[in-house]
């Protein structure tokens, strides 16, 4: 049965030990690494994306945010599947599926064509972390929260890799080469991973659920769409009409999600895990930490070039900088955790989140070049996101070890509902805005307002210290 509120006693069977596990993190972990690579080059690519496909921005924008909606459906799922059927083949699936996806935008003729693409290829992102996390916490026994915490260090890592390479590969090869250079990376992990990743038992007994996971897709597509729509290009009419179509879509798949929830033995998201005071205000966190966080760092480059008129590689390099305060950080976190606790490391890192924003929004001083008003800026969000992020994690855990990938699934999903929040209204707002800048400055303080406005939630968590 789920807890609410102390860690469930776990007798884990003793782990491998030595080299083999670290060689089997590195593997797994490079997927992770290879994801936000290819996330934060997108960033710094969407200027030469938008001009080369004759895009509008509000368009353009899916190109993060489908790729989020993927995630979302897949991480649940995902988690369910790894228990089932083992963490190696669903592992296995996702990067073979990643890597295929990877040479398929590289081609894209037009926007639809990518985003379609994109959006398969967030479905292999997503089942990454639920897998991963089910790989490493085999192997690592009781020092899996120190492990799992860890994945917050290796992920920055690609977001300092991913802007400069994204703007060289976009001066030099153009936006294409961005996804194609995930090619090689996926077959080098996939063969790595098939002769290297144990297997695990699988539970049995429980099917996928394929109609909630279809209720989620036609929600979340309804509600971009529904937003998106304004200020495309259709006609004032057109888009009215579209707009209401796809908001009612919206609002009767979310109705339909949450009777079939209700009423079905294995549902996508567990009710177990939504339900009672701690799970739904942990879910609620997960949201607007993701509406804050994610939902402001796609869009920095294009808020650099646009505002300050920055050279594209400069632009997407900011982004490195919010990379390196989530190392520091998130190292920082991992060695008090135990000590402290995952409830002070959240609320500190959504100040930090909130603080960067404010700063984001204001005009550069006189006396400070913009970039580095802005690498001020994205160090603060980083340093924030470097504390949440493994408070955030090993906050569900701690509540349900016994379930670890789908908690590991369900925790990503609300945090990457959140950011497609974020990015879909801001890029709609900011696309049929007379004043771009000016209004993405405004979105940033808005942002940094829902992130104050959960603190007191985060706040009526149960803190809980040691090992789970």
């Amino acid at each position: 049965m789920l807890r609410q509120g102390t860690p469930v006693p776990t007798t884990p069977a003793d782990p491998p030990h030595g080299l083999h596990r670290r060689i089997v993190f590195a593997v797994v972990a490079a997927t992770l690494l290879m994801g936000s690579i290819d996330q934060t080059a997108v960033a710094a690519a969407l200027p030469a994306l938008q001009a080369d496909l004759a895009a509008p921005l509000s368009w353009t924008g899916w190109t993060v945010s489908i790729y989020m909606v993927g995630q979302i459906i897949a991480l649940p799922l995902a988690g369910r599947m790894s228990d089932q059927f083992g963490r190696r083949p669903v592992f296995l699936t996702a990067v073979a599926v990643f890597t295929v996806m990877s040479v398929l935008i590289g081609l894209a003729p037009s926007i639809g064509w990518l985003v379609a693409a994109r959006l398969l290829q967030g479905l292999a992102a997503g089942a990454f972390l639920p897998s991963v996390t089910g790989i490493v916490s085999d192997l690592f026994g009781p020092d899996r929260d120190r492990a799992i915490a860890s994945f917050t260090s290796i992920l920055p890592i690609g977001a300092i890799i991913g802007p400069t390479l994204g703007g060289v590969l976009v001066s030099t090869s153009g936006w294409r080469s961005i996804f194609l250079v995930n090619v090689p990376v996926g077959v080098v992990v996939f063969v790595a991973a098939w002769f290297l990743v144990p297997r695990s038992a699988p539970t049995p007994g429980e099917r996928v659920d394929g109609v909630g996971a279809g209720l989620v897709v036609a929600l979340l597509l309804g509600g971009m769409v529904a937003v998106s729509i304004t200020g495309s290009g259709f006609g004032v009419t057109t888009e009215l009409s579209l707009a209401v179509a796809a908001g009612a879509v919206a609002v009767l798949a979310g109705w339909l999600l949450l009777r079939h929830l209700g009423r079905t033995a294995n549902p996508l998201i567990p009710l177990g895990l939504l339900r009672g005071p701690t799970f739904t205000a942990l879910n609620v966190v997960n949201f607007f930490f993701g509406v804050a966080a994610l939902g402001q760092a796609s869009l920095v480059p294009w808020y650099a070039i646009t505002r300050y008129h920055l050279d594209p590689l400069v632009a997407g390099g900011l982004l490195t900088f919010r990379a390196l305060g989530m190392i520091s950080a998130s190292t920082l976190s991992v060695v008090v955790i135990r000590r402290l606790g995952f409830r002070p490391l959240l609320v500190a890192g959504s100040l930090l989140v909130a603080a960067g924003l404010v700063v984001l929004a204001l005009p550069a001083p006189e006396w400070l070049s913009p970039a580095v008003w802005i690498a001020v800026s994205t160090t603060l969000t980083g340093l924030g996101m470097g504390l949440g992020a493994p408070a955030s994690s090993n906050a569900g855990l701690h509540l349900a070890p016994e379930h670890v990938s789908a908690v590991s699934g369900l925790r990503g999903m609300f945090r990457q509902s959140g950011g497609i929040a974020g990015i879909t209204v801001l890029t709609a707002v900011v696309s049929s805005s007379g004043d771009p800048a000016g209004t993405q400055a405004i979105g940033y303080l808005v942002l940094a307002a829902i992130l104050l406005a959960s603190v007191p939630v985060m706040l009526r968590l149960p803190n809980m210290t040691g090992r789970w």
